[in-house]
This record gives C-alpha cells, sequence and structure tokens, in this order.
C-alpha cells in the first residue's frame, strides 16, 4: 500500500504499550491516521515528495522553524511564543498576553503541571494537565511524576526554574533512544526535589500523584544512534524496528524524528 500526504507528529494513546498512529494530510485524497505498530517488523519506505508546507498557515514553504512553520510564522504564531519554550515567562494570568490574548488563555491560563520523567536519566518539565500523557509519550519518558499542579502556566514554570538547579530540564534523545533506562524511585524523588520548590509555590505541590509507566513498542534498540533527515536523504527504506517518543528506528541502525518533520510531504509504503 502507498499513501501520500503532509505529516504531523505521531498520535499516540496510552496501553500496554503505546499506540501511534502518523497522521497523513492530503487536500486531494482523504486524511488517513495510519496505524503504526502493526508495521512494527515490517519494510516501510518514507519517500519526501519535495514539498513542505507550513503548519500554522499551509503555505508552501522551503525550510521549516520550530515543528512545521513557515519563519513568519515562528515569530508571529502563539504556537512559538518564547513562553512556550520558557514557562516562566507567560504573563496572561496578570492579563498581558505576549503574542495572542485569546490563544494564550485558552492554553496558558489553565491548570499546569510540573512534573518529574525519566528519559535519558530525571527530568523536570512543565505541561498542561490535558497533556498527559502525551507529552510524556512524545518525550520518550519511561516513568512520569507529578510533582505540583498550578492554576496558570508561569506558576509551573517557576517550580521548573526552582528545580532546574538540581535537575536537568532536557532529554539525552540519543542516550532515550538507546534503552528503556534504568527505573528510578519516582515517588522518592519527588518528595526530595519539593523541598527545593520555594515557599510561596509550595499551596501547588502534588503529594498524592501516582507513578505512570510507559511502554513502546521496540523490538530492539540500536547500540549507536544515527539520525536522517529528509532533506539529505529522501527516501528511507528499511524494516521498522521500534517506536519511541517522535522517532523511527529503522532497521536497528538509524532513527527519524518525526516530528521534526511536520509540514512534510511525502509518501509512505509499507
Amino acid at each position: 500500500m502507498k499513501l501520500s500526504g503532509n505529516i504531523r507528529k505521531m498520535k499516540s494513546a496510552l496501553g500496554d504499550v503505546v499506540q501511534y498512529q502518523l497522521p497523513l494530510y492530503n487536500v486531494l485524497a482523504p486524511n488517513h491516521y495510519i496505524p503504526l505498530n502493526e508495521l512494527i517488523g515490517q519494510k516501510i519506505r518514507l519517500t519526501f515528495e519535495n514539498a513542505i508546507h507550513c503548519v500554522v498557515t499551509g503555505k508552501k514553504i522551503n525550510k521549516t522553524f520550530g515543528d512545521g512553520m513557515s519563519y513568519d510564522a515562528f515569530m508571529n504564531s502563539p504556537e512559538a511564543s518564547p513562553s512556550i519554550i520558557r514557562p516562566e515567562l507567560s504573563r496572561i494570568h496578570e492579563g498581558i498576553a505576549l503574542r495572542d490574548y485569546e490563544w494564550e488563555m485558552a492554553h496558558h491560563m489553565q491548570p499546569h503541571y510540573a512534573y518529574l520523567s525519566n528519559t535519558s536519566g530525571l527530568k523536570i518539565g512543565v505541561t498542561r494537565t490535558t497533556q498527559v500523557p502525551t507529552r510524556w509519550i512524545d518525550q520518550g519518558a519511561s516513568q512520569a511524576i507529578v510533582i505540583a499542579e498550578t492554576p496558570y502556566r508561569q506558576a509551573a514554570g517557576l517550580v521548573e526554574v526552582a528545580l532546574k538547579n538540581h535537575l536537568a530540564d532536557k532529554t539525552n534523545w540519543q542516550k532515550m533512544l538507546k534503552s528503556d533506562g534504568e527505573p528510578v524511585d519516582l515517588i522518592k524523588e519527588r518528595n526530595h526535589f519539593a523541598d527545593f520548590i520555594p515557599e510561596e509555590l509550595k499551596q501547588w505541590i502534588k503529594t498524592d500523584s501516582e507513578e505512570m509507566l510507559i511502554k513502546y513498542p521496540v523490538l530492539s534498540y540500536p547500540e549507536k544512534v544515527k539520525s536522517v533527515k529528509l532533506d539529505s536523504n529522501p527516501e528511507i527504506e528499511g524494516t521498522l524496528t521500534g517506536i519511541k517518543g517522535q522517532y523511527w528506528m529503522i532497521d536497528n541502525s538509524f532513527v527519524i524524528n518525526i516530528r521534526s518533520h511536520a509540514g512534510y510531504r511525502v509518501s509512505l509504503e509499507f
């Protein structure tokens, strides 16, 4: 079978193992959500059709910024606001929007979690409550637990800032893709790091949160991780040996980040 369209980051659902779907958007034919778990262990071919469309405006572009945006969208869209990367910069709870008042009210003036996750090791992060477990799956976390629940984005960001002095806030994606990682006692770690949260933020500490365990559909992990891009490798062919985070593992020898190709027009054969 061969299907074509513009890709977006994979959709995921929690189960015994994460269930993945690949969105393919096509204005000339039905849009498709391709179930990917059933393709693991099979030969696939992903071909770049030499067209990229901005995921915000739909216009054809030569290069993406952020996750599939044109330069103009990246500089002006609220989806690429500085407070996306640095939640502590959000000020919508004060009635101040960095880019778009309605969008930020809908997305940032909402309950948020500060959380601990085990990706390539223990890290701190922030996400909207409605983005759990999607956010954790996208990062390739094998374990995650909430440390604080706040009424708006900036407060969760301030918890993250306080704990960044003691914890990583980034995932080492190469290490994450080599194994499930060593298990961590997240309840013990949550209780330990809660002591480092400033007094004015302690009211939002969540001491009754439960650990979430996440397993991924991976036949085997690569010993070495080589990442490829469709720009320089327009046809990728091989056996899909696993999916973790937003990465496909091919032939147990190289990986491709699907999210970083959002907006690319491709064909997928399987």
